[in-house]
Order: C-alpha cells, then structure tokens, then sequence
C-alpha cells in the first residue's frame, strides 16, 4: 500500500489537532509539522468538506477536529483526501473482474481492503496521539514486519 503526501500531511495535520482544544491556524499546523502551508491549506479544506474538521474565520480563526478525536479514525483522514482505501485500476475491489487463471485475484484484492481497513479503521487519532496502539502489537511484532522488501 502507498501512502500519499496528500494523506500523510492530513494524518499528521489532524493528529496535531487531536492534541489540542484550541484553534489552530493552517499556519501553525504547517509549522508544527514542517508541510508546505498551501498544500495544507488545500487539504485542510478536503477534511473540512468531509466534516472532519471546523473551521473559524478572524483574528481568533483556525481549525480543530469536528467531534472528539477517539471518532476520528485514521482511515477516515485517508478517505477524506484520497478516495476509497484499496482501488483496482480504479475501480473498487468487488467490481474488479477476472477470468480464467486469475479469477480468484478479487478474493486477494477484497482481502487486502479488508486488511488494511482492520489497521486504519480501528485505530483513532486519540490512540495515536497517546501511544495507545496495543491492537496493532502483533503486526508490528510480526518477524519482518520492519524490514523492507
């Protein structure tokens, strides 16, 4: 699975916001995380439109989470930015269709969806914020898990 720049920025834009009660400017999210602050501002209003976020105009503007941080999944960032999780050519994992050799491949793809979905939808901002990730020891403990392949 490739993560995209679009979806790592708003993950660690949101993650910042889950840190915090207060308003934070596009400006100081960027700041805190070192992202080129038009790029965020561009994604901020993807997760603004996803109603993932809130946004306040004025002196004492800014943005912060739309509901509690322990709501937000990580997947749900994700998907504001970038579309659905897993993609065929395009198309969602059911709809791919094979024939002959490769008619059980949609099984792996569904899988794979399903997979990354039991990562990505299970963990919260607030679980990453606080460290919280005991649901997610196994695959990181898994041997190779952080060796590259």
């Amino acid at each position: 699975m490739q993560i995209s720049a679009r979806a790592d920025y708003a993950v660690r834009a949101m993650l910042e916001l889950a840190a915090t009660d207060e308003m934070v400017t596009a400006q100081a999210l960027a700041d805190a995380q070192g992202l080129p602050h038009k790029f965020l501002e561009a994604i901020l209003g993807d997760l603004r439109r996803a109603g993932l976020v809130r946004s306040h105009r004025g002196a004492d503007g800014g943005y912060r989470l739309a509901r509690p941080a322990t709501e937000i999944a990580v997947g749900d960032v994700i998907r504001a930015v970038d579309g659905p999780l897993a993609g065929v050519r395009g198309v969602r994992p059911e709809q791919a269709k094979y024939e002959g050799v490769a008619e059980h491949l949609q099984t792996v793809w569904v899988a794979t969806r399903a997979a990354v979905r039991g990562v990505l939808d299970e963990t919260s901002l607030a679980d990453v914020v606080n460290g919280e990730l005991p649901h997610l020891r196994g695959l990181v403990d898994a041997p190779g898990a952080w060796q590259p392949r």
